[in-house]
C-alpha cells in the first residue's frame, strides 16, 4: 500500500502508541516491526521533504536515477538483513568496483595483485606476489602493519607504496586531516588484498535494489498503522521535561503537543540536535557533491573512481554502473569532503571519533538514561559509523526489545532479547 502522509499540525497525538523520528534505515525497519509485529499505530516524524534519509534517490533532468546523499551499496553477510529488505524490493546482482586513479592510471581498489601489476609491472609484481603468498598465503587480506613486520624490505616497500599512493592523500581530503594527525591504528587497517578478486566487497549478498532506495522505502512504510510527517523537526516539536534545571538533569519526559508521551519514542537523529547543542555540537564531517550530465553511454571505466593522488575531490561515483540504467546520458557526482560546521545548511555523514568525542557524546546520552521509552538509534543517535547491513539488524533487534518491555512491563527484558546484535 502507500504511504500515509500527514501535516503534523493536524495529527492527534493520541491516535499514535509510538513515535519514530527519522525515516532511514533506523527509522523505517524499527516503523515497520513496531507496527506489523507489535500492531502499534506509528508516527514517524521526518524533519526532511522526502523520505529514506541519505538513502534517498531520484531521477535527475536527464531521467538518471541518482543517490541524493552519496552512493549506496548494499553489501552484507547477514542473511537476516539481505532476506528482510527482499520482502520490500527485488535486489540486482551489481556488484561494486571501485578504481584508484593513480596519475592518470587506473588501478584496483583494495590494491590487489592486478593492482601490482599496474604499479610495479609484470615482472616484478610476479616475484612479490609470490613472496606475498609464500608468507601469508593465497586469498588473504594483509593489512599494512603486517607487512612492514616482515624482514623482506619489497614487501615492506609494498606497504610504503600503499600507504602513500592509495591511502594517505584520500584520507587528508576525507578527514581533513594532516599526515601526521592520520591515526596510526587506521593506518594499520589498509588491506592488500592477495587475490585477482577486483571487488570492493567480498560479501556473501550484494546488489541494488532494482527499483531504487525511495521505493524501497515507500513499501516498508506503506502500512495501514504508519503515518509519516515530513518537514518535522525533533526539537520543535519535541517539548523536553528534565529533573531539575541542572544542565546535566536526566530528561524525565518528552511532551508532544502538550502530552507526555509514554510510548516508545524511537529516535534515529543527532542526539546533540535534540538537546540544542547545550553541551557544544558532536563533531563530524560532511559532504558536499557536484553533479554533470554527458552525452554519452558511460564516462567512467566502473561504479567508483577514487581519486587518491590529485584532485581536492575525494571520489566520482557514475550511477548508471550501480543502477543497470541504459541509455545515451550518464550522471556523475563528485564528491567534496567538508567540516561540519551550519546545521541548517549541512548535513552530518561521518562522526569523528575520538576519546574527547566519545566523552562529550556520553554526557548527551546520560542525559536520556533516565527515560525507559526513549531509544536512541543508528549511526548520527549512537554517534558511529555504521553499514547499511548493520543498521537493518540492529533496528529488527531494538523492536524486538521494545515489544517484549511493553508486553512485560514490569520485568526486566531477558539476555535472549536484549544481547547486543552481533557484528556483521
Amino acid at each position: 500500500m502507500a504511504v500515509t502522509y500527514a501535516d503534523f499540525r493536524a495529527i492527534d497525538i493520541a491516535d499514535f502508541d509510538a513515535v519514530v523520528v527519522g525515516s532511514g534505515f533506523a527509522g523505517a525497519v524499527t516503523a515497520r516491526q513496531l507496527a506489523e509485529q507489535g500492531g502499534l499505530r506509528v508516527l514517524v516524524i521526518e524533519k526532511r521533504d522526502h523520505i529514506a534519509g541519505n538513502a534517498y534517490d531520484e531521477y535527475d533532468q536527464a531521467g538518471i536515477l541518482v543517490h541524493r546523499y552519496g552512493p549506496h551499496i548494499f553489501h552484507t553477510n547477514s542473511q537476516e538483513a539481505y532476506d528482510y529488505l527482499a520482502r520490500f524490493t527485488e535486489w540486482s546482482g551489481y556488484q561494486h568496483k571501485v578504481l584508484a586513479d593513480w596519475f592518470g592510471t587506473y588501478m584496483p581498489v583494495p590494491f590487489n595483485k592486478n593492482s601490482m601489476e599496474i604499479a610495479f609491472g609484470a615482472e616484478r609484481a610476479a616475484r612479490l606476489i609470490e613472496k606475498l603468498i609464500a608468507t601469508f598465503g593465497d586469498e588473504r587480506k594483509v593489512t599494512i602493519n603486517e607487512l612492514r613486520a616482515q624482514e623482506d624490505p619489497e614487501l615492506a616497500e609494498v606497504a610504503d607504496f600503499v600507504y602513500e599512493n592509495v591511502f594517505l592523500y584520500y584520507t587528508q581530503k576525507q578527514w581533513g586531516l594532516t599526515p601526521e594527525e592520520v591515526d596510526p591504528s587506521v593506518t594499520a587497517r589498509v588491506p592488500v588484498f592477495i587475490s585477482r578478486d577486483d571487488r570492493y566487497f567480498q560479501d556473501t549478498y550484494q546488489g541494488m535494489p532494482v527499483d531504487g532506495y525511495t521505493r524501497l522505502f515507500e513499501a516498508m512504510l506503506g502500512h495501514d498503522l504508519i503515518t509519516v510527517c515530513l518537514g518535522t523537526e525533533a526539537e520543535s516539536v519535541f517539548e523536553l521535561v528534565f529533573a531539575s534545571g541542572d544542565e546535566d538533569a536526566p530528561l524525565t519526559a518528552i511532551r508532544i503537543k502538550g502530552e507526555a508521551f509514554e510510548g516508545p519514542i524511537v529516535y534515529t537523529g543527532p542526539l546533540d540536535e535534540l538537546f540544542l547543542a547545550r553541551f557544544g555540537r558532536l563533531p563530524y564531517r560532511s559532504l558536499d557533491f557536484v553533479y554533470e550530465t554527458f552525452e554519452e553511454d558511460y564516462h567512467l571505466p566502473a561504479g567508483t573512481v577514487n581519486y587518491t593522488v590529485t584532485e581536492d575531490y575525494t571520489r566520482v561515483t557514475e550511477f548508471k554502473w550501480l543502477t543497470g540504467q541504459k541509455g545515451s546520458k550518464t550522471t556523475i557526482m563528485k564528491e567534496y569532503s567538508r567540516a561540519y560546521e551550519d546545521p541548517a545548511t549541512q548535513i552530518p555523514y561521518y562522526a569523528i571519533i575520538n576519546g574527547d568525542n566519545a566523552d562529550l557524546y556520553g554526557r548527551y546520552r546520560r542525559l536520556t538514561d533516565a527515560l525507559p521509552n526513549f531509544y536512541p538509534l543508528g549511526r548520527l543517535a549512537e554517534y558511529r559509523y555504521f553499514n547499511m547491513d548493520k543498521v537493518v539488524v540492529d533496528a529488527l533487534a531494538a523492536a524486538d526489545r521494545i515489544l517484549w518491555s511493553l508486553d512485560h512491563p514490569d520485568a526486566a527484558v531477558p539476555d535472549a532479547v536484549s544481547s547486543a546484535t552481533p557484528a556483521l
